[in-house]
C-alpha cells in the first residue's frame, strides 16, 4: 500500500468513494450524491489553501482518502481542523484508514495545526475505534443532530491535541 498525495487523475476513485458513503452510510449527512465537478472544485480547494488530500494506492487503484479542512470559518479556530477519512468498499477492513492516519497526522504537526476534531456518527464503532488508537479522545455527544436514512443520528466528537498550548501566530 502507497500513501501519496492525491491528484486530479484520482478524481474518479474519489468520487465513487465520497458517492458510496453518502448511498449508504450515516458517515457522510448529505442525501444527494455529487458529481465530478464537485469533487474537482474540493479537491482543488483543499490544495489551493495548503490542506492534504492523501490518498491510499493498492496496487495502482485508489482504496481509500483523507483530509482534513477547517473546522469552523471564525478566524480564532484557525488552528483547527476537522478531519475525514473513508474507505473503497472493496477495501474496508483491510487497513487503509489506519495507514492514512499517521500520514495525515504528520502532515498537521508540519503545519499550523494546534488541534484536530473528528465529528463521527455515534453508532460507527469502527471510525471511533480507529481515532482512539491513534490518540483522539471522546469530548463531547450530541444527541439526534442529524437525520438520514428515516431515523435520528447522535454525532460523537473526538479531538487530538498536536502542540503545546503556546500561541504561534
Amino acid at each position: 500500500m502507497i500513501v501519496r498525495d492525491a491528484t486530479v487523475a484520482d478524481l474518479p476513485a474519489l468520487l465513487v468513494i465520497h458517492n458510496d458513503a453518502i448511498a449508504t452510510t450515516t458517515a457522510i449527512w448529505d442525501e444527494h450524491q455529487v458529481d465530478l465537478d464537485d469533487r474537482r472544485t474540493w479537491l482543488e480547494t483543499r490544495q489551493a489553501s495548503g490542506l492534504p488530500v492523501l490518498v491510499a494506492e493498492i496496487d495502482g487503484e485508489v482504496a481509500g482518502y483523507a483530509s482534513y479542512g477547517p473546522w469552523r470559518p471564525k478566524f480564532g479556530y484557525r488552528f483547527t481542523v476537522e478531519n475525514s477519512i473513508y474507505t473503497h468498499p472493496d477495501h474496508q477492513r483491510r487497513g487503509v484508514a489506519s495507514a492514512l492516519m499517521p500520514e495525515l497526522l504528520e502532515r498537521a504537526r508540519a503545519g499550523e495545526v494546534h488541534s484536530i476534531v473528528a465529528g463521527i456518527e455515534s453508532t460507527n464503532a469502527i471510525s471511533i475505534a480507529l481515532h482512539e488508537k491513534h490518540g483522539f479522545r471522546r469530548v463531547a455527544h450530541l444527541p439526534q443532530v442529524g437525520f438520514k436514512f428515516g431515523r435520528w443520528l447522535d454525532l460523537d466528537y473526538l479531538q487530538l491535541s498536536l502542540g503545546d498550548d503556546s500561541v504561534t501566530g
